[in-house]
């Protein structure tokens, strides 16, 4: 279906289809020094030393867990409360996903929860920076060094969010980022890792790209890899957005600020915090969470009226835990997840781009007001 009103809307200037038709103009598309040039400057930003390109979030996902050594009989703690590739990428290896609990505030990863999820198979935890809020990593990072637990950020809806003033993706030993075109900066398909070991990079960059090291010829590949790589093309366009990147998330603050403003005061709707303590927060999406006087049947009624104006919304996010494809996971230990599922039921992400106006703004918050049964 086409929405008058979509729910996202990648940013795209003339610089960035500059740059994609400067690369069409030469004869490498892939492997060349539009990559080179995406990793410096995503590093750069991040000021980390080591940034590996790849062809997604997921596959970045994969490679994180790959580098870390982790496959068969391992465990990794994960939030059910997230985009299900968080949980996927550990069932490649061969590990087991391990569902914890959610902050009410937050949506992230309670740093309790992972505590009461570790086993003597705990191998790692994925911190995920929900929508964009920073997760609480001074309490999550007490917990996994206690343990001697391989930590790995998943940035992918969080880029330029900060926590204690520090750049979420640069707590872990190795982040991941994500580039799909709803993001805060897209290269239409795209990942991205980060790192602090030199081994680790070189480990990451082999097996995007089948197991090939750099010291190895061309039809020599040194261990099983896959083909994990972006192309110059996605590239280029990564270049220029990340160059954009401020003015970017500066835009979003401005949408989710009229969001804030539109919304207060609206009976049974909960806003999301514009700012939280030593936390500077990154917009991926606007969601709203309905309150406990009404169910998953109101939410999904509202979705229902929305959609017939030509408003989109989404469900963010259906717990991993309740999908078809986690039904009856071998091995997995079972925990209660009472604020993932009580959350869940009640929340809903709102049209949120760049360029969304303030009269669609108000349009999409007319409609809510209406659909709940109130003047805005």
């Amino acid at each position: 279906m086409s929405y008058r009103i979509p729910l996202s809307s990648p940013d795209i200037t003339e610089a960035e289809i500059a740059a994609v038709t400067a690369v069409l103009r030469t004869n490498t598309l892939s492997l060349g020094r539009k990559l080179d040039e995406f990793e410096q400057v995503f590093a750069s930003f991040h000021n980390m030393p080591y940034a590996v390109a790849v062809s997604s979030g997921t596959a970045a996902l994969h490679l994180a867990l790959l580098a870390l050594n982790i496959g068969t009989g391992d465990e990794v703690i994960v939030p059910s409360f997230t985009f299900i590739a968080v949980a996927n990428a550990v069932r490649y290896v061969g590990a087991t996903p391990v569902f914890a609990d959610i902050d009410a505030d937050t949506l992230n990863l309670d740093a309790r929860s992972v505590s009461a999820a570790i086993t003597p198979r705990t191998k790692a935890v994925i911190v995920v920076h929900t929508f964009g809020v920073p997760a609480d990593m001074d309490a999550l990072l007490s917990v996994t060094r206690h343990h001697h637990l391989a930590v790995i950020e998943d940035a992918c809806e969080a880029i330029g969010a900060a926590y204690n003033e520090q750049l979420v993706g640069t707590f872990a030993d190795i982040s991941t980022f994500a580039f799909y075109p709803n993001k805060q900066m897209t290269t239409g398909e795209g990942g991205m890792l980060l790192t602090r070991d030199a081994g680790i990079a070189d480990r990451l960059r082999a097996l995007r790209n089948q197991g090939r090291y750099a010291t190895d010829d061309w039809l020599q590949h040194s261990e099983l890899g896959y083909n994990y790589r972006l192309s110059e093309l996605a590239c280029a366009l990564g270049v220029e957005q990340v160059r954009r990147l401020p003015s970017m998330l500066a835009a979003r603050d401005e949408v989710a600020a009229a969001y804030d403003r539109l919304l207060c005061g609206m009976p049974n709707v909960q806003r999301p915090p514009l700012s939280l303590p030593n936390s500077r927060v990154s917009w991926f999406v606007y969601v709203i969470r309905l309150d406990a006087t009404c169910t998953s049947a109101d939410r999904d009624q509202l979705m229902a009226s929305l959609k017939r104006q030509g408003i989109a919304s989404g469900r963010y996010f259906a717990p991993i835990h309740l999908q078809p494809a986690y039904a009856d996971l071998p091995g997995a230990p079972t925990a209660r997840l009472d604020v993932t599922e009580m959350v869940a039921q009640r929340t809903l992400a709102l049209p949120f781009f760049n360029k969304l106006s303030p009269e669609q703004a108000a349009e999409v918050t007319n409609a809510i007001a209406g659909a709940l049964g109130y003047s805005a």
